[in-house]
């Protein structure tokens, strides 16, 4: 077992690990704490050959509610997310996991872990708790489950690898709606858009189940499915990671970016320029 503040991992002898966000007391919110804890577990359970299948949940009311708010006070006063260079989401086109970035490996990790990850979706899964989710190979969630494409309230574009994995489980209309409107939907919802793949009363114990039964195969043969279907997704992945960077390093400390922040701070209607033609 390995404890930080952040995230804990447990790996049991069944080879089941479960790896549990744990700042329930603000909801498992994003700060750049808890961006270094996700990728550290991602990695840890990949390196250990025990680990026939993955957990991935949140401590308390909510799976993840995405980017901690103080990040949006900082936002809000035209500065980056936090002012620290260290912080991964202001390194946003440097690839510093292969294709990816420090903050899109959040969810990517899941992708390079070599077993089944199964997320047990509760609460709110919003922003950057959603790309989390969509991380992971198969989502059981609860009905009541409230998930968002947050990122346009904040006048952002979701860059945790968020489109490249949307466009893998849902058509390409619900992708653009859901985005460009920022709405909430339920968990009954997302199983019928494709971004869940079971509701339950119990998402964690159906998880739990789930991947016992995944750990009892032929563990060569589940790495082997798994890396084909990876491979099946791969294309240009690398391409569309590196184009959200881009994009939201365009949009971050933007008079308009900044504009939808302070609204939202606020809790007003925003008063947006004219973007500029081209």
């Amino acid at each position: 077992m390995t404890t930080n503040e952040r995230v804990r991992v447990t790996v049991g002898a069944d080879g089941v690990a479960e790896v549990r966000l744990n700042r329930p007391d603000k909801m498992n919110a994003l700060d750049a704490a808890m961006f270094t804890g996700i990728v550290a577990a991602g990695e840890q359970v990949a390196r250990d050959p025990r680990v026939r299948a993955v957990v991935l949940c949140g401590e308390g009311r909510a799976f993840c509610a995405g980017l901690d708010m103080g990040r949006f006070g900082n936002m809000a006063e035209g500065k980056s997310s936090t002012g620290n260079a260290a912080d991964p989401i202001d390194r946003l086109t440097a690839r510093s996991h292969g294709i990816s970035n420090a903050a899109q490996q959040v969810a990517m990790v899941w992708r390079e872990v070599p077993v089944p990850v199964i997320a047990a979706v509760h609460g709110v899964s919003f922003g950057g708790g959603f790309q989390l989710a969509l991380g992971a190979d198969i989502r059981f969630v609860t009905a009541d489950l409230k998930m968002s494409v947050m990122e346009i309230k904040w006048g952002l574009v979701p860059d945790m690898a968020g489109i490249a994995l949307m466009r893998e489980l849902a058509r390409n209309d619900v992708v653009r709606e859901l985005t460009y409107s920022g709405r909430i939907f339920s968990g009954e919802e997302a199983l019928q858009l494709g971004f869940a793949t079971r509701v339950c009363a119990d998402p964690y114990a159906e998880a739990m189940a789930f991947a016992r039964e995944v750990a009892g195969r032929n563990p060569d043969a589940i790495r082997a499915d798994k890396r084909l279907l990876n491979a099946a997704m791969a294309e240009d992945a690398a391409a569309l990671l590196m184009a959200e960077s881009v994009e939201q390093t365009k949009l971050i400390g933007s008079p308009n970016q900044v504009e939808a922040v302070k609204a939202q701070l606020e809790k007003r209607a925003p008063n947006f320029s004219d973007p500029v033609a081209g």
